[in-house]
């Protein structure tokens, strides 16, 4: 029998007192820990993700047979947020098809949490906060960097994301091999952060950006100005994106809106349509103002290990499982 290695052992204990760290950090705050389901009768319509589906064999009395893997717990949480339930997390698995490479694996754990009544700003401190006392119980501390959407654009590219042309978008690219045809304002202006801006964040910083363009809001409420700003942000550590975060949508009839939106695009390249979650929309109404964030763990261990292949950090990755 061969000794176990000692490379895994060191990332399987590194994640165990990390989840330990977790809730930790929550019990203080008194957020409570919550279990909701993985399988679910509808599913996530983001045209960009893309569920896992399975089907029930057994006696139903009522209900689709077909389920989804959830992608996040978000549906579930906000149910019950709107139960009232208050401030809550839930650390678990999440599941995603056709994400599989060094930086992604089919199945991952998710941490999201919600805080009632705050705003997209104060969760920001809060998740910044977490990512920190994160990193110092592993003897890591790094720089803090927080900017709106638009002046990392101007400052970094000298492009401004919500007035530039699409051609003026698409210059700073000239060089990257990108099948052009198809691709929305928005896919060019995701283009220029995965290819031009979020490579060159220093390792040792935390990058938030927030006040992204409203059509990139997903479940985020929308901020009149000029120009209308979606209330979310982004959370970088080091290169990589770890957290995501909102000042939640509440307006069920705009989330129905942007469901069809994502269903209509999903048809048009040629993606199934996801049944739309109605539970979910039966119970915005009732959700209490709050802003919620998702974060990614294995990125957080990936950091940690000073490794940029997700596999460093399973007990085994999707090709070994």
């Amino acid at each position: 029998m061969t000794d176990f290695p000692n490379t895994r052992q060191a990332a399987l204990r590194r994640r165990a007192a990390l989840n330990e760290r977790i809730r930790d950090f929550f019990a203080a705050r008194d957020v409570l820990e919550v279990e909701t389901p993985i399988l679910s009768a509808a599913g996530n319509t983001e045209p960009n993700i893309e569920s896992f589906a399975t089907r029930f064999g057994g006696h139903v009395d009522g209900g689709a047979r077909e389920r989804w893997l959830r992608t996040s717990p978000e549906f579930a949480l906000k149910r019950l947020l709107a139960e009232g339930i208050g401030d809550c997390y839930e650390l678990g698995r999440v599941f995603r098809d056709g994400e599989a490479g060094r930086r992604h694996n089919p199945e991952f754990t998710m941490l999201e949490w919600y805080r009632i009544g705050w705003d997209h700003r104060r969760l920001i401190d809060e998740t910044v906060e977490f990512v920190q006392e994160m990193l110092a119980a592993f003897g890591h501390r790094v720089d803090v960097r927080e900017c709106t959407y638009r002046e990392l654009f101007v400052d970094e590219l000298g492009v401004d994301p919500f007035t530039a042309s699409v051609d003026a978008l698409r210059a700073p690219l000239t060089g990257v091999q990108i099948h052009a045809d198809g691709l929305t304002r928005d896919d060019w202006l995701d283009l220029l952060v995965t290819h031009r801006l979020q490579p060159h964040f220093p390792r040792d910083r935390i990058t938030v950006v927030r006040d992204f363009p409203a059509t990139q809001a997903a479940l985020a409420k929308i901020r009149d100005g000029d120009p209308p700003v979606a209330e979310r942000f982004e959370l970088y550590l080091g290169a990589h994106e770890l957290a995501n975060g909102y000042h939640e949508l509440t307006d069920a009839n705009e989330q129905r809106e942007r469901f069809v939106r994502d269903n209509v695009r999903r048809r048009a390249r040629g993606q199934r349509e996801i049944p739309i979650d109605e539970r979910l929309l039966d119970a915005l109404p009732r959700m209490p103002a709050c802003a919620g964030v998702a974060l990614g763990i294995e990125r957080l261990l990936m950091w940690l290990a000073g490794s940029d292949d997700i596999a460093d950090v399973l007990a085994y990755a999707f090709a070994d499982a």
